[in-house]
């Protein structure tokens, strides 16, 4: 969008923060670069210059604003709606790919070259991959710097700087105040007091969001010891490359408020890109809804309760094997079996703030369980052991860099994968926006009630004209059924 200068300085001169993240303006007399909705007198139209990413700016020597925060910025909705490499590149770095593994590491998961992926985001972003690593690690350190009392030493490696050093240039370069200097501004402000080891952070979105279908669904299909619904918050722990931990999601208006406990800081910057995946907080809801507004059974849906998102999953392989799970049965059926495996094959966790006991187990914990203890259909254990071991030798990849039509491919391969598990899937553990699932029961039910087409085939030809959003289209369609997934718990 960062090209279309007209459309930027109107959206600039309105203010409109729907635009935040989609790109950002730097301005030429201050030297500083803002988000769209910045709340400062918008420069002089000669004076704006528009950039695609928060990287390319500094790499082009400006500094970011200190009242409008661009680097806190909403993700741009693009990496999650698209499955080109750029793309998936910038849902790996958005992970911390680059930080653990380098360019290259980032590289070998996308299976270019190195050189081939820094020309491929350079052409698109204005910025390689180190750089808009750079960028990501400078927000986690401020993060850091403003929410926790970790010493400055210990931030700096925490948010994946190699020297104390880089990082003190880094953020001054970025924000023109020495990390010492924003840990004293910081301070100034009054915060929501938070128990020791606890990071308290806002997650920013673009409105409406509409928090009843989001989560509903999660604390309805919540597994017991793993996830919960406590005080007004969705619950649960988290597996993370240095360790783990357990975070707290409550919704407020204008952000998600996030309470998160690491057993070690580096896994800051993973585990906010898997909690603001899980809640689908990067999407832009005025597109998604302006566009399925134009069928006219779905208009009053939408209109009922704009800004739904796709509830997702802070684990691919977790969520495959809870969807083997809940083939054919009851959601109450699924937590329970879940469940089970949780408690044998499981981590046990200390959680001192409620009911949370275990990690999901990996696929490499599971891949030794014995399936005549499974208390499932025999041709349903044989579904999950071959899905357990495809995921465990690797030949199985459900993450940021997944490959939509791929995976789709593979897990069709395996036994008893049908459509709707492979779609369920595709929605929620890949990100597909447009996953769809026409044999569904609650939309099979829906259709009925709209008038829409009673058949799989007739209805998912009645749903092109919802591309590419049809997960979105699921989450209204669910809502013709009074079930506990659309409304938030009592």
């Amino acid at each position: 969008m960062h090209t279309d200068t007209e459309a930027c300085v109107r959206a600039v001169q309105s203010k409109d923060a729907r635009f935040d993240g989609w790109f950002f303006t730097a301005v030429l007399t201050t030297r500083i670069y803002c988000r769209p909705s910045c709340p400062v007198v918008p420069p002089k139209v000669r004076n704006m210059t528009f950039y695609p990413s928060a990287a390319a700016c500094q790499q082009a020597g400006f500094r970011a604003c200190k009242r409008c925060r661009p680097d806190t910025s909403p993700g741009s909705p693009e990496w999650n709606a698209r499955a080109d490499s750029v793309a998936r590149a910038m849902r790996l770095i958005r992970d911390g790919v680059v930080d653990r593994e380098g360019v290259p590491g980032l590289a070998a998961r996308l299976g270019y070259s190195a050189r081939q992926i820094e020309r491929q985001l350079l052409a698109e972003l204005g910025a390689g991959p180190l750089a808009l690593a750079r960028a990501q690690r400078a927000q986690t350190a401020r993060l850091l710097i403003e929410t926790t009392a970790l010493p400055l030493a210990e931030v700096a490696f925490a948010a994946g700087f190699s020297s104390v050093r880089t990082f003190n240039e880094t953020v001054r370069e970025v924000f023109a105040l020495t990390p010492g200097e924003l840990r004293t501004r910081a301070a100034r402000r009054p915060l929501a007091p938070a128990a020791p080891g606890v990071i308290a952070l806002r997650l920013p979105y673009r409105t409406p969001l509409n928090p009843g279908n989001l989560f509903g669904h999660l604390a309805a299909t919540a597994v017991p010891g793993v996830e919960e619904w406590r005080d007004g918050a969705y619950r649960r722990t988290l597996t993370l490359p240095y360790g783990h931990g357990t975070v707290a999601l409550t919704p407020r208006p204008g952000h998600i408020a996030a309470r998160l406990s690491l057993t070690d800081p580096r896994d800051l910057t993973r585990a906010i890109s898997r909690c603001r995946w899980l809640l689908d907080l990067d999407a832009d809801p005025v597109a998604v809804d302006d566009r399925l507004r134009t069928d006219p059974l779905l208009a009053p849906l939408v209109d009922a309760g704009p800004g739904r998102r796709v509830p997702r999953t802070v684990d691919g392989a977790e969520f495959a094997v809870r969807a083997v799970l809940g083939q054919q049965v009851s959601t109450a059926a699924a937590r329970t079996h879940a469940a089970r495996l949780v408690t044998a094959h499981g981590e046990p966790v200390d959680d001192p703030e409620g009911g949370l006991t275990h990690l999901f187990p990996t696929p490499e914990a599971l891949a030794g369980l014995d399936p005549e203890k499974l208390a499932l259909p025999r041709t349903r254990r044989t579904t999950l052991t071959t899905l357990v071991a495809a995921l465990a030798d690797g030949t199985l990849r459900l993450g940021p860099d997944t490959d939509w039509a791929r995976a789709r491919a593979e897990l069709s391969a395996l036994p008893g994968f049908g459509p709707w598990t492979v779609e369920s899937i595709a929605m929620r553990a890949l990100g597909d926006p447009d996953a769809f699932l026409p044999t569904d029961l609650g939309i099979r039910r829906a259709a009925e009630r709209l008038g829409l087409p009673a058949t799989p085939a007739a209805l998912t030809a009645r749903a092109a004209d919802w591309r590419p959003w049809r997960a979105y289209a699921v989450q209204y369609l669910w809502t013709v059924d009074d079930h506990p997934i659309n409304h938030l718990p009592a």
